[in-house]
């Protein structure tokens, strides 16, 4: 209530101190190989399981290595959309293995996952992949990271860096022992009794068991049955299953963990918290869920009177709303934060609703009600019911199983709502080649007109736009057309490389060899324009 924020200090005293496991992320730029290299480490195929074979999950499993130790691993997507992703998996490791192919070199999601591991102070050990490549080429590679700061071990530096190919699966002992013998350095200790210190990875929501929460206990051990406060959210632990689906008794520190029992959906990123009693649990819940509406009001108003000073000069922007609907709650996140990347000065991306599950009728009631389109991923599609409701309010369901495909769909639908800007363009141009005068003409007609011969070099000429005359490339005149004709006939529209006489309002100052241009206005639309590294922006 005062706004102070509280943490409870864990003391160490008298507790049991016990050496734990490593968590290690995998990290690199999209395409290098890094769930293939997991996948080759514990023998099983993922990449092959997810859509389009990039990973959009944040995966969590042991690997029991050969020498009988045992090291956590996560799995982060690498596409430029899921950085949040990146960043969450960096706060909860220890050690990064930095994904590089060799045959690719240092790319921009390279350099994020670098920054996001410098950030987390964390230490990084460097797998150069597919190295059985024919066009592949370490050496390059690895000048390539020391010009970007990293100091190898070859170098004189403190980082490891091993060679390996997930294909061939070679190099996987030298990479184990690499993590072993950094994680020995680091000699890494947590408190084995007394309450839970955790952290959620991902959540998603289960038809049978309800919300589910992926964590990795960082000290403690979590038992079945006690109270949790877990961001907004509470409940009593039902169920604690290990990766593999197996109920467990407990969790100990460094075990990635499914929890079942929460009452909602936790944020990807949530802290966990063991609490003595239903009571306590309800009543931090409630405090925060207030904490978190008065900051999102705040937000929102923030952002109102940002757009009323932005808007008084710039055209109207155009709203596009959306309802994102993902498998789970950090694709979710990754994908409002990708779609609010795509807005521009003349379209504004509202995400009205997010949620995570199938897309249901409710759903399609409030875009019905906010003229919102509806953007599914990684999901099931619809029923045939919902569908058809869709289809009769008219809205669009867009659904998608690779980020690349739902960002240019996206784009592509803000592109053709954007409305554009207007500009000058020159439709046509004319060289005069001689000046005919009509003198002598009675009053009710007016005074003398110059009436300009020319021949259409380039375009064409209509009668409705503007014209601009042109002496050695400087601007003499602009003005409307008064008189198009071609063989003493009233035309609207002459052709390329046709003849034609011309009468500019209040303009007889032509010479032969003069340009005439004619301008008309045109809309331009914004583009949609998406980068090898995967970002994606729309430029007007």
């Amino acid at each position: 209530e005062v706004g102070l924020n509280i943490r409870r200090q864990h003391s160490h005293e008298g507790a049991e101190v016990l050496s734990r496991p490593a968590v290690v992320t995998v990290m690199g730029h999209v395409d290098h190989g890094k769930t293939s290299l997991l996948d080759a480490l514990r023998q099983t195929s993922v990449a092959a399981k997810e859509a389009g074979g990039i990973t959009q999950h944040l995966g969590a499993f042991v690997v029991g290595m050969p020498s009988g130790a045992s090291i956590t691993f996560l799995d982060t997507p690498g596409h430029a959309a899921f950085s949040a992703m990146r960043a969450r998996g960096a706060a909860v490791t220890d050690i990064v293995v930095l994904v590089v192919a060799a045959d690719d070199g240092v790319m921009p999601q390279t350099l994020e996952a670098i920054s996001h591991a410098k950030a987390a102070n964390v230490p990084i050990v460097v797998a150069i992949n597919k190295c059985d490549k024919p066009a592949a080429n370490p050496e390059r590679v690895k000048i390539q990271l020391a010009s970007e700061g990293l100091q190898l071990e070859e170098m004189g530096g403190d980082i490891q860096v091993v060679e390996v190919s997930a294909v061939k699966k070679t190099g996987l002992d030298s990479l184990e022992e690499a993590l072993l013998l950094q994680a020995d350095m680091m000699d890494l200790k947590a408190r084995v009794d007394g309450p839970a210190q955790a952290y959620v990875v991902e959540a998603r929501l289960d038809k049978g068991r309800g919300p589910l929460a992926t964590a990795i206990v960082k000290a403690g051990t979590l038992v079945c049955g006690q109270h949790v406060v877990v961001g907004r959210e509470w409940g009593r632990i039902r169920a604690i299953r290990d990766m593999l689906g197996k109920l467990t008794e407990a969790a100990k520190p460094a075990m990635p963990v499914e929890i079942e029992g929460l009452k909602g959906l936790p944020m990807a990123g949530d802290d966990i918290i063991v609490v003595d009693s239903e009571e306590r649990a309800r009543m931090l819940s409630e405090g925060r869920r207030r904490k978190a509406e008065k900051d999102r009001l705040r937000k929102i108003n923030e952002g109102r009177t940002e757009v009323e000073e932005e808007s008084e000069d710039m055209p109207k922007r155009v709203e596009m709303p959306i309802i994102v609907k993902a498998d789970v709650q950090g694709t979710v996140q990754a994908v409002t934060d990708a779609l609010k990347t795509l807005n521009s000065p003349q379209v504004f991306v509202n995400v009205v609703h997010v949620g995570v599950g199938p897309i249901s009728q409710s759903d399609v009631d409030l875009a019905q009600a906010c003229g919102a389109c509806i953007v599914g991923f990684n999901i099931k599609s619809p029923p045939s019911t919902v569908i058809q409701v869709a289809t009769r309010a008219n809205i669009k369901i867009v659904l998608h199983r690779v980020i690349y495909h739902l960002l240019e769909d996206i784009g592509n639908l803000i592109v053709d709502k954007a409305p554009g800007t207007f500009e000058t363009r020159v439709a046509g141009e004319a060289e005069v080649l001689n000046i005919f005068e009509l003198k002598g003409r009675s009053k009710s007609k007016g005074d003398d007109v110059k009436i300009a011969g020319c021949r259409v070099i380039d375009g064409r000429f209509t009668k409705s736009s503007t014209m601009r005359l042109l002496r050695s490339g400087e601007v003499v005149f602009e003005g409307s057309c008064a008189s198009l004709k071609r063989e003493k006939q009233d035309v609207e529209t002459v052709g390329k490389g046709n003849e034609c006489g011309l009468v500019i309002c209040d303009c007889d100052d032509f010479q032969v060899g003069d340009v005439i241009q004619c301008l008309e206005q045109v809309i331009r639309k914004p583009k949609f324009i998406s980068s090898e590294s995967g970002a994606v922006r729309i430029e007007c």
